[in-house]
């Protein structure tokens, strides 16, 4: 007698098998991923020097508005943070510049502020903690993305600035800024004065006459004339300097007088 009753196999219809293998690859990526998120925001935070009780903030400062989706709120980007994060620089480093330089007056100590809130002063401090690279745009093109990140680092370093007063207060603000900008207060790249005003003002509070500039000598073409001027104040021997036009030269023998005579204010010393 034949058995003829089927044999039953225990496999599953096609397609079956796959989704939960399927299923396991995703949460497997998707853990691998956030895995991966933690660590650059480790670096990053390793890089500013301050660990975030509020991930989102630190996310949120570096999430460029091109990177958000039509429907999300203009809020999720950097923006409102860059705004904040401005004025607790503004502040803070005001704060430095009054104890830095207990003799300056208002007039030196707004310049020297001017220059290093500037957005120049704060792209070279994003520069120098390597967040170029970690700024989150949406969908452009190659050389679209480097000039787009280039423009907006000072933003972005503003905006980590006011995430940073956000999470730990002023005081965690106050040592990121104080770690990145000290050595700028100390050396702005930048004349604060022009030499011959610092001069002429240094004259003046000794009680003598306003410097006379003399052309001493001209060479070279007409089209490219060199001058040597000679600064003269009672009393000093005179100064020179030599420039492509007279005023260049002017603001040269005014620095070499400057800095012979040891006067403060009109070089990029503190």
């Amino acid at each position: 007698m034949n058995d003829e009753t089927p044999v039953i196999r225990d496999t599953p219809p096609q397609g079956e098998s796959a989704q939960p293998e399927a299923g396991r690859e995703a949460a497997t990526k998707k853990k691998r991923s956030k895995v991966s998120a933690k660590a650059a925001a480790a670096a990053i935070e390793a890089r500013i020097g301050h660990k975030f009780g509020d991930p989102n903030l630190l996310t949120t400062a570096f999430t460029h508005v091109s990177a958000l989706k039509p429907a999300r709120n203009r809020a999720e980007s950097y923006q409102r943070l860059e705004f904040l994060g401005d004025h607790v620089l503004g502040l803070i480093v005001s704060d430095m510049l009054y104890r830095a330089f207990p003799n300056a007056d208002e007039g030196e100590l707004s310049k020297r502020l001017a220059d290093l809130v500037r957005k120049e002063s704060c792209a070279d401090v994003a520069k120098s903690l390597g967040l170029v690279d970690d700024i989150k745009l949406g969908q452009v093109g190659a050389s679209a993305s480097a000039r787009l990140r280039k423009s907006v680092l000072g933003d972005i370093c503003e905006a980590v600035i006011g995430a940073v007063f956000l999470d730990g207060g002023y005081s965690a603000a106050a040592q990121f800024v104080e770690r990145n900008w000290t050595e700028r207060m100390r050396k702005p790249r930048r004349p604060l004065r022009d030499a011959k005003t610092v001069l002429q003002e240094w004259a003046q509070s000794k009680g003598m006459p306003t410097p006379v500039y003399r052309e001493v000598e001209r060479t070279g073409p007409h089209h490219d004339p060199q001058f040597r001027v000679a600064v003269d104040l009672p009393g000093l021997d005179p100064a020179e300097g030599v420039g492509g036009s007279k005023r260049a030269a002017e603001k040269v023998a005014a620095s070499v007088m400057i800095a012979r005579e040891g006067v403060g204010g009109g070089s990029n010393d503190s």
